[in-house]
C-alpha cells in the first residue's frame, strides 16, 4: 500500500462537514484531575504522558510539564513524527528501542485506545495522559490539559515555579484561549484540511483576520497578558513555532510568514529564547510530518520532498521584546 492509498483512507467523513470544512472530532476521554470524587486522582508517578514532537497540542502539555518542573511527577513516552503504514490512522513507537514503548510495551498508540475502549471509533490522538495501574486511557482532552497541569498538579510543581493560569487573569486567559483555538490552533488546520474553497478561504480569512490583531496587541505588550507568560503564550507559541515551517506551504496558510509580522515574529523568538520552549521544540519531527507523513486529506506523490529550511540561527536572533516591560523575567513567581 503506498503512502497516498493511506492518506486517502484517513479522510474521515465524521471530520469534513457536507460544506467542505474541517470539524475537529471531540476528546474521548475528559475526566478531569482532581481531588473530588469522579477525578482522576493527582498522584506522582501513576500517570505516562504520550507526545509527539511535531503535534502542537502535544508539544504545549510538554511545554508546561517542563516550566513547572513535572518531569519526575508525570512520565513521558514519545511518538514518531512519522505515520505508520497502516489501513487506519495511528502514531507509532518507532523512535523506541525494538519500536515499543517501553513502560506501556505497546507498539501502537491505537492498542491501549482499544484495550481501554473496544467500541472507539476515532482517531488515537496526542496528548494523552496514560493511568499506569489500570494501563488505560484517562484524559485526552489537549484543551484543558496543561489548566490541570497548572493549578491541580500544583503540589509537584518544582520550587519557585511560575504561575502560568494566574486567579486574576484566568477569565482573560480563558476568552483569549478560546479565540486562539478557534481561528489559530485550528484554524490553520481548517485551511490544510479544507474540502472547499469557499470553507477554506473563509478560515483563511479568520486565520489571518486574528493574526493582524494579535501583532497589534503585541505592539505594546510583550507577552499576550502583559508582562509574563501566561498559558495562552503556550497555546500561540505553539502555531506559530510550525507556521513558516509547515503550515505556509503545507496547509496553504500563505498570506505571510510569521516572520513578516515584527512584533508576532520578535515575541515567537522572546518565547524560543525561553527555557521549556526552543528546548522542546523539533523543526526536524514538524516538517517531516507535516510534508512527508500522512495527514488528514493529503494528495501526495510517491516521491516526496523535505524541506531544507528555515535557517535555525534566525530564531537565537535579538529581539529586544524585554524593552517592552522593562523586565528582564519572564513569567511571574507566586509563592505556594
Amino acid at each position: 500500500m503506498s503512502q497516498n492509498q493511506s492518506a486517502s483512507s484517513f479522510k474521515t467523513a465524521s471530520e469534513i462537514s457536507k460544506d467542505g470544512s474541517f470539524k475537529r472530532q471531540t476528546n474521548r476521554f475528559v475526566t478531569p484531575f482532581g481531588n473530588e470524587q469522579g477525578q482522576l486522582p493527582v498522584e506522582k508517578d501513576r500517570y505516562r504522558l504520550i507526545w509527539c514532537a511535531a503535534c502542537p497540542w502535544a508539544h504545549r502539555t510538554v511545554i508546561v510539564r517542563s516550566i513547572l518542573g513535572l518531569e519526575d511527577a508525570i512520565s513521558l513516552g514519545t511518538v514518531s513524527p512519522m505515520r505508520p503504514r497502516l489501513e487506519h490512522v495511528d502514531w507509532a513507537f518507532s523512535l523506541d528501542t525494538n519500536e515499543v514503548d517501553p513502560v506501556l510495551n505497546i507498539q501502537y498508540l491505537s492498542e491501549i485506545y482499544r484495550k481501554t475502549d473496544p467500541d472507539y471509533t476515532g482517531r488515537p490522538t496526542v496528548p494523552v495522559m496514560i493511568d499506569l495501574e489500570t494501563r488505560e486511557v484517562v484524559n485526552n482532552d489537549y484543551f484543558t490539559l496543561t489548566n490541570y497541569f497548572e493549578t491541580v498538579w500544583s503540589p509537584f510543581h518544582k520550587v519557585g515555579a511560575p504561575d502560568l493560569y494566574p486567579e486574576h487573569l484566568r477569565k482573560d486567559i480563558d476568552e483569549l484561549n478560546d479565540i486562539i483555538f478557534h481561528d489559530i490552533n485550528n484554524g490553520v488546520y481548517k485551511c490544510g484540511f479544507a474540502n472547499s474553497q469557499e470553507s477554506y478561504e473563509a478560515a483563511f480569512d479568520a486565520l489571518f483576520a486574528r493574526l493582524d490583531e494579535l501583532e497589534k496587541r503585541l505592539s505594546t505588550k510583550r507577552f499576550l497578558h502583559g508582562d509574563y507568560i501566561t498559558d495562552s503564550d503556550v497555546r500561540l507559541y505553539t502555531t506559530l513555532a510550525r507556521f513558516d515551517a509547515a503550515y505556509y506551504n503545507g496547509f496553504n496558510t500563505n498570506r505571510n510568514l510569521i516572520r513578516e509580522f515584527p512584533n508576532l515574529w520578535g515575541y515567537a523568538r522572546d518565547l524560543y529564547q525561553t527555557p521549556g520552549f526552543g528546548d522542546t521544540t523539533d523543526f526536524d519531527a514538524i516538517k517531516r510530518h507535516y510534508h512527508v507523513s500522512i495527514t488528514i486529506n493529503t494528495d501526495k506523490s510517491e516521491v516526496q520532498i523535505l524541506p531544507k529550511g528555515p535557517d535555525l540561527a534566525v530564531w537565537n536572533s535579538e529581539h529586544n521584546r524585554h524593552e517592552l516591560s522593562k523586565k528582564e523575567e519572564k513569567f511571574l513567581v507566586v509563592s505556594k
